[in-house]
């Protein structure tokens, strides 16, 4: 077998699609490695989404270069790849700039694997097209024993692209308008992870809840229904999406909530601005009114979700009063968990161009503010565990002898102390301490 190396930044979808060029390559002779000094293919699987991103690639093309040269000296080969969104967005210039790359294809192509890794041999290769065919129906089904490996939680991709055009993203150039998977494949997909051990899946998307794929009859069907028709696989317990936009929760969504006890009560909702003047500046599309009023509709389906948002501090033409009105949404929601970030420039979006960008200082200033608040809402939303009792999957031994680790319905990491022949099962633990970002606590015996 050859060995083959990925190294994965950013997003789950992009650990999903990793996962997925391992399947791909799979019938070519290659096993994944963990080891990058025994590899003899080398594939960085890239993210355009944060600062000086294609900048971090060519450092690591820099360390490539070197270990190949000494493999070389030694008899030895090998190649190297660069995929994702990195990928897409560069192309040539990859090549140009790092000559060592042998391979360079987007997200849309790496079930075409195989046949560009050929070509490679040959010539440099650079595959970023958007392709017509799908590569969902064209990748291989992954080995029951590799899905095994992958343990008890799984990703699944059921949706890429954005059609909505925030003027600070790169999505839609590099991952393409929204497509949805039809929903006989994301099914065949689940019950294939399901029968490999999976007990909880969660549904990726750029744009998730804007999910419309086909059903049996042909027609086109949403979020809710597809988490309906997953709720009935035999074996499945637990079931999560990620990326939602505001714009698409839409009632059968929100219904879901309230009616699945398998979908969990934790929903990642960005809104990134508690501005209206910076809202519409970055084209979000809803207001801080709208997000406010959808959040009380979801609560009252489900009372016990939190919630998780992203929010970017420092968009151009932000004011003092703009990220006020940031910190008063905060507040005002109390989140359970959030991603924040300085806004950086992305060549080729709109907000690249845009008057007023806010100095460097000023944004480092705001975001500090903002993470000590959302740190602090974090860290009460863990004390107010302590007492209850929660379902916990356990899925693996912790760094302490006699330690289990598993995960809350809130994605809180929960460890107790008890024998390893927990792992795999779903638990009633309940809660007596928090740390910093995991809870602890006891299984509950039930007599």
């Amino acid at each position: 077998m050859k060995k083959l190396f990925i190294k994965t930044y950013g997003c789950q979808m992009n650990v999903y699609d990793s996962d997925r060029m391992v399947d791909a390559l799979a019938p070519s002779g290659y096993e994944a490695t963990s080891d990058i000094d025994e590899a003899d293919l080398v594939l960085l699987n890239t993210c355009h989404i944060r600062e000086k991103a294609a900048e971090k690639v060519y450092s690591e093309l820099g360390r490539l270069r070197i270990m190949r040269e000494k493999k070389e000296k030694l008899g030895g080969k090998v190649m190297i790849g660069i995929a994702g969104c990195v990928a897409q967005a560069e192309g040539e210039e990859i090549v140009r700039r790092a000559p060592v790359v042998d391979l360079v294809f987007g997200p849309q192509s790496y079930h075409r694997l195989p046949e560009l890794l050929e070509q490679a041999h040959t010539k440099k290769v650079v595959e970023t097209d958007f392709p017509a065919e799908d590569k969902f129906e064209h990748l291989p089904k992954p080995k029951r024993e590799t899905t095994i490996a992958r343990g008890l939680t799984s990703f699944l991709t059921v949706q890429e692209g954005c059609d909505k055009f925030c003027s600070f993203c790169v999505v839609p150039y590099t991952r393409g308008a929204e497509v949805s998977r039809p929903i006989a494949q994301i099914i065949a997909e689940a019950e294939n992870l399901v029968d490999a051990g999976v007990r909880e899946i969660t549904l990726l998307g750029q744009n998730v809840n804007a999910y419309h794929g086909l059903d049996a009859n042909g027609d086109s069907a949403g979020l809710a229904h597809l988490l309906y028709k997953l709720a009935d696989i035999k074996g499945l317990d637990r079931l999560r999406y990620t990326t939602s936009h505001p714009r698409d929760m839409d009632d059968a969504l929100i219904k879901a909530h309230g009616e699945l006890d398998m979908l969990m009560p934790y929903l990642h909702l960005p809104v990134q601005s508690g501005s209206d003047k910076i809202l519409k500046s970055m084209n979000r599309q809803h207001t801080v009114e709208h997000y406010m009023a959808l959040l009380d509709r979801i609560r009252s389906s489900r009372p016990d979700i939190a919630l998780s948002g992203d929010f970017i501090v420092g968009f151009p033409g932000e004011t003092e009063a703009d990220f006020e009105g940031t910190m008063q949404l905060v507040r005002d929601v109390e989140y359970a968990q959030a991603y924040s970030f300085k806004y950086s420039t992305r060549p080729g979006t709109p907000g690249a161009t845009m008057d007023n960008q806010v100095p460097e200082e000023v944004k480092s200033e705001r975001l500090q503010r903002l993470q000590t608040l959302l740190n602090h809402q974090q860290t009460e939303f863990n004390k107010s565990r302590i007492g209850t009792t929660m379902k916990v999957l356990f899925e693996k031994t912790g760094r302490d002898p006699g330690q289990i680790v598993g995960r809350s319905p809130y994605l809180q990491p929960v460890q107790v102390d008890a024998d390893p022949s927990h792992i795999g099962t779903i638990r009633d633990v309940f809660i007596d301490s928090v740390g910093k970002f995991s809870l602890f606590g006891k299984i509950v015996i039930n007599n």
